[in-house]
């Protein structure tokens, strides 16, 4: 960073982090998180927002200022003045343009986290083999260990991860996606969206979509014909989706409690 702090407010904290917001002295108005625990997540957090931030006509991300070891992630703060029709027709073309971007591979090269939980980022080349062994599995045995799940939950989730591979779809090469892109992390900035706290990796498209269907957000039906429009989906997405919200909801299980079993036994059924 470049320039000076002017000023420097608390805006309490999240997960593991202090939460600030403030001004430069070139007059830059940044929003900043300090670690109290899990300092390698903000260093992800910078990784995934630099990797998203390289394509050109992409989805927008915050600028990242500052990031240090230990624990420091100073970005550009984001002006909010409300969702419009507009913005979500833009943000589904630039969702697009973002995944068609491409990685590597399924993964990343730096190691990743959704919030306080760590993902594993290990690459592989076959979407439903990675999805199930990187995703589902290690927070299924998570939310086992913790006692939210009793051992009937697991073999009906179990019973899916047997089909993954029926279920997945059509092959698809991996996507640049956002990973964690619920209603909370799309802010709806003067120049249309901003996607903040991403859990960025290759991974299939359609997750994003799915994720923002599963919390709902502003004009989704046009975000998501924009989006279609630009890169066509393949035929049976709909059906796919409780496949894709499966590791939100055990993630959430995880991270919340029992509160979130129900939705996420309900998007099991659905799929078997």
């Amino acid at each position: 960073m470049s320039s000076e702090v002017r000023s420097c407010t608390p805006l309490g904290s999240s997960h593991a982090w202090t939460l600030y917001r403030g001004e430069l002295a070139d007059g830059r108005r940044f929003f900043a998180k300090v670690a109290e625990g899990h300092a390698e997540a903000l260093d992800s957090e910078a990784a995934g927002l630099r990797w998203l931030a390289e394509v050109p006509g992409g989805a927008d991300v915050p600028e990242v200022l500052a990031a240090a070891d230990g624990g420091v992630l100073v970005m550009e703060q984001v002006h909010e003045r409300g969702a419009t029709a507009a913005a979500a027709d833009d943000l589904g073309r630039r969702l697009a343009t973002t995944h068609r971007a491409g990685a590597e591979a399924f993964g990343a090269s730096w190691p990743g986290w959704l919030a306080t939980l760590p993902l594993d980022n290990t690459p592989g080349r076959a979407w439903p083999e990675w999805y199930a062994r990187r995703r589902l599995l290690p927070y299924l045995r998570d939310a086992h260990d913790r006692g939210f799940l009793d051992s009937g939950d697991v073999a009906q989730l179990e019973r899916v991860l047997a089909r993954v591979d029926d279920l997945a779809g059509p092959d698809e090469p991996p996507a640049r996606i956002h990973g964690d892109l619920w209603d909370g992390n799309v802010l709806w900035g003067r120049d249309g969206a901003v996607l903040i706290d991403p859990a960025a990796h290759g991974g299939h498209r359609e997750t994003d979509l799915a994720m923002l269907e599963l919390f709902g957000a502003p004009h989704l039906e046009r975000i998501l014909a924009a989006y279609h429009e630009a890169f066509p989906l393949a035929d049976g997405r709909r059906d796919r989706v409780p496949l894709h919200q499966l590791h939100p909801l055990l993630a959430h299980v995880c991270l919340f409690g029992r509160s979130y079993r129900t939705p996420l036994l309900d998007a099991a059924r659905r799929l078997l």
